[in-house]
């Protein structure tokens, strides 16, 4: 956002707007905007390129005698002009060759040691006196162009006859002196009334501690003369009243298109717009004021591309619609963008670009202005499609205040008038879908009520009620002091203020940041709480990973094809839209399925054995917690794979198991999967009868799940035969591990071990005869001492109706050394009771 320093003065010259005087040299009001309103990218010195041009009178015009293209002037400088050549009369000969030079006329001219503006800023031209076909020429008539003001080099700028031969004309158009101070625009992206001169003004004001007063006409509800000659009939329709919550419209006749005065030239082009003629330069001018964008439609064009009447029709584009843009360029309009039209086809890219076919030229007689409210999303979206980021997209996209529209258009309305002649041919059409909750109060926003009490804690400042009601005053908030509350309404242009906070942001910094006191805040040295889930979770990494697994990290998203595939239930999942990745649309219930699509791709990398493992969260549509949001659970997975070239006869089951037990280093408890645990998704993956559920065996809590997987997620998946894995509930792995650390002295005499086998029915789960086999040693043992049981063998031969199981029992004393007396005597014990209990026949 570019702001000419005089641009604020002929504000307050023009309208009266500031309350007070500011008086700051352009580097102090640099530093100001930057500490206070927004980053400053760049202070330009724009009024000296324009030093020593003069306004002056061409009292005569004649042909050059050597040439048909050129004149020799005489012209009038007021005498002004230091050490130049004149004639008797005191004039002074200016040889020009611009076709639209003549007598009478005033135009700028650049003497002799004069900079041409235009190569100010890349290699500059000093102007001399030369000879031209035998006659001197004493430095340049200047055109638009090499004036820096314009495109045009056709002619000679023509400067309205109000101004006398001799002034200098970078003080007539309020050039001399002038910077031009650049803002950067990310810093107004919630300040859309700061894209104006109006709001940069106010702000300035408010900074410097100055009221400021808004214009008259730029009122919430500004009276309207209406229609001052024969009506030109004008229709609107808006079929996207939730995309354009507010259009008006003017219609006007019997206009002048011409170029327009210098001095709007010079407005519009000191900030980088090019003038292009009285209409719309003037709608530039004011979305320079205002922030908001204005569009000046040919109202014949408009007519003769509708039905009858003319039409203005606001609406989505139809199906491969095309539209001529007014910069040549033609485009197919995204599906959702908000197209201006006739009845019969479009004429323009709402918010961003007008149509060519309805652009005001220099035939233009009557003309609609049309002032719109467009939501600042759609504008954004059909901007980035089209790629076209004009100057009204910029506004647009950061979500100009619909309030402002009456007053703007009819302020224009009657510049035009005043500037381009015609008249008024309609009242002011105003369709406005606006709340009465927005209109009645003439805010976006209820009024905010807050304390000085609470704006000095979170500035850490001792502002009084009075003067926190002065500042924001300053800048035309409206505020009440009630019963030792402050009643804030914001004022219309303003799109940012909803909460007591706004209210402290807003004091805080047109008070000024660097008021506030420099305290660094008060912190406790006491070392922090160590996190035990953090602490557990590097334990089960550096376990893991010295048993020689791999840690992997997959997406929390997974695509609903692979819930699928491991037999879980997408309805279960909770459905995101997912812009990066569209196709991982399901959050994840467990963490198996990511690791198991992980085993095919490494089998296939030649990676024939390896365990990979994973501690991350999992949701499930089913768990929501008291505020009703979605309850996380920390689970680590792990899976072991083996290639089946490996051909390896174990069974897969007690490689994850004996990771586990390795992981927890607590007595664990297995017991077979229920029918009810089978329902669970977690584990939907896994083979019933070759997996178990986990228990942490003193507390008897839930741990988790442990086994094979089911053929048909093998064959999915593409997993070999030996894969197996676990997964575990991380907070009570975490307790697990931490009872795991207790001490337990190990016995100081010799450990006897011994096996015992048995022959079983089929039907009889190893862990049925593990269970009676512990309980009865627990139960006989000599006292004080360390018993363990294990697994040492299960072996099946033909008979298909028995197999056999051996245990290895492993015990020691830590009062004496014990005997094999003893331990075969225990082990008859339990012999005994497994036979009396489950029919194990002692082999």
């Amino acid at each position: 956002m570019k702001i000419s320093i005089n641009t604020i003065k002929e504000l307050n010259d023009d309208y009266k707007t500031l309350g007070g005087k500011l008086d700051l040299s352009v580097d102090q009001l640099a530093t100001r905007i930057g500490a206070q309103l927004g980053a400053v990218e760049e202070t330009i010195d724009i009024g000296a390129k324009y030093h020593g041009i003069i306004i002056v009178k061409v009292v005569s015009c004649e042909q050059h005698p050597n040439a048909d293209r050129l004149h020799v002037c005489l012209i009038d400088d007021g005498g002004v002009a230091q050490n130049i050549e004149r004639n008797k009369d005191g004039l002074v000969q200016v040889v020009c060759g611009a076709p639209n030079v003549k007598a009478g006329i005033t135009v700028a001219w650049l003497p002799p040691g004069s900079t041409v503006p235009e190569t100010y800023d890349k290699e500059p031209f000093v102007l001399g006196t030369r000879e031209l076909r035998g006659f001197v020429s004493n430095g340049m008539l200047a055109s638009p162009k090499e004036l820096a003001i314009g495109d045009s080099h056709d002619g000679i700028l023509v400067i309205e006859d109000d101004h006398t031969a001799g002034e200098d004309f970078a003080e007539a158009f309020g050039l001399k002196d002038d910077s031009v101070i650049d803002i950067e625009n990310k810093m107004f992206t919630h300040r859309p009334d700061c894209f104006g001169f109006l709001g940069v003004a106010r702000e300035i004001a408010g900074i410097s501690g100055v009221k400021f007063t808004s214009p008259k006409w730029y009122s919430l509800n500004p009276e309207f003369a209406g229609p001052e000659s024969d009506a030109l009939e004008l229709n609107i329709q808006n079929d996207l009243p939730e995309l354009v919550p507010r259009f008006t419209a003017i219609a006007m006749s019997n206009v002048s298109v011409k170029p327009s005065p210098v001095w709007l030239q010079v407005r519009l082009a000191r900030v980088g717009l090019r003038p292009i003629n009285n209409i719309v330069d003037l709608t530039n001018l004011y979305m320079l004021e205002t922030g908001q964008p204005l569009h000046a439609y040919d109202y014949d064009k408009v007519k003769s591309l509708s039905q009858a009447e003319a039409t203005i029709v606001i609406r989505k584009p139809k199906e491969l619609e095309k539209l001529q843009l007014i910069n040549g360029k033609e485009i197919q309009p995204r599906g959702d963008a908000i197209i201006i039209a006739t009845d019969k086809q479009a004429i323009g890219l709402g918010g961003i670009m007008g149509g060519s076919e309805t652009e005001v030229d220099a035939d233009t007689k009557n003309i609609i202005i049309e002032c719109a409210n467009f939501d600042m999303y759609s504008i954004r979206k059909s901007s980035m499609e089209h790629g076209l980021f004009t100057d009204a997209s910029t506004r647009f996209t950061k979500g100009q205040s619909p309030l402002q529209n009456p007053a703007v258009i009819i302020k224009i309305a009657e510049d035009i008038k005043k500037y381009a002649g015609g008249n008024f041919a309609s009242a002011l059409i105003d369709d406005n879908h606006l709340d009465s909750s927005v209109m009645t109060p003439g805010s976006l926003f209820k009024p905010v009520v807050t304390t000085s009490e609470f704006i000095n804690k979170r500035l850490g400042l001792s502002l009084t009620d009075q003067q926190i009601k002065e500042i924001l005053e300053n800048v035309e908030f409206e505020v009440e002091l009630k019963e030792g509350q402050l009643i804030v309404t914001a004022p219309f242009w303003r799109t940012d203020i909803e909460l007591a906070e706004d209210i402290v942001e807003e004091t805080g910094r047109l008070y000024g940041f660097d008021h506030l006191p420099l305290i660094l805040p008060q912190r406790s040295i006491l070392p922090a709480k160590r996190d035990v889930l953090l602490q557990a979770k590097h334990q089960i990494r550096q376990r893991l990973s010295s048993l020689g697994a791999n840690e992997v990290l997959t997406y929390s998203f997974v695509h609903g094809d692979l819930l699928g595939k491991v037999g879980q239930d997408k309805a279960k999942a909770f459905e995101v839209g997912n812009a990066l990745r569209p196709e991982l649309q399901y959050y994840r219930i467990s963490l198996m399925p990511s690791l198991l699509e992980k085993v095919h791709p490494n089998i296939k990398a030649s990676y024939d054995n390896f365990a990979l493992f994973e501690l991350a969260k999992v949701h499930d549509v089913d768990s929501m917690d008291t505020e009703g949001l979605p309850t996380e659970y920390e689970y680590t997975g792990l899976v072991v794979a083996k290639a089946d070239k490996l051909k390896d006869p174990a069974s897969a089951f007690y490689y994850a198991k004996r990771y586990l037990t390795e992981l927890a280093q607590a007595p664990l408890e297995f017991k077979p999967l229920t029918e009810t645990t089978q329902n669970f998704p977690v584990a939907s993956p896994y083979e019933p009868k070759r997996s178990a559920m986990v228990y942490v065996k003193q507390t008897n809590e839930f741990l988790g799940l442990v086994g094979e997987f089911k053929q048909t997620v093998r064959r999915k998946l593409k997993l070999p035969i030996f894969t197996s894995g676990f997964e575990v509930d991380t907070q009570v792995l975490q307790k697990a591990i931490s009872s795991s650390q207790a001490y337990t002295p190990i016995p100081r005499f010799p450990e006897l071990t011994q096996d015992i086998s048995f022959k079983v029915k089929t039907a009889i789960s190893y862990q049925e005869l593990f269970d009676v086999a512990i309980s009865r040693l627990n139960e006989l043992k000599p006292a004080n001492c360390a018993v363990s049981l294990e697994a040492k063998d299960i072996y099946q031969g033909d008979d298909k109706d028995h197999k056999n199981i051996t245990l290895r029992l492993k015990i020691a004393s830590y009062e004496r050394t014990l005997t094999d007396q003893e331990v075969n005597l225990l082990l008859n014990k339990v012999a005994e009771i497994a036979s009396n209990t489950i029919q194990a026949v002692r082999l």
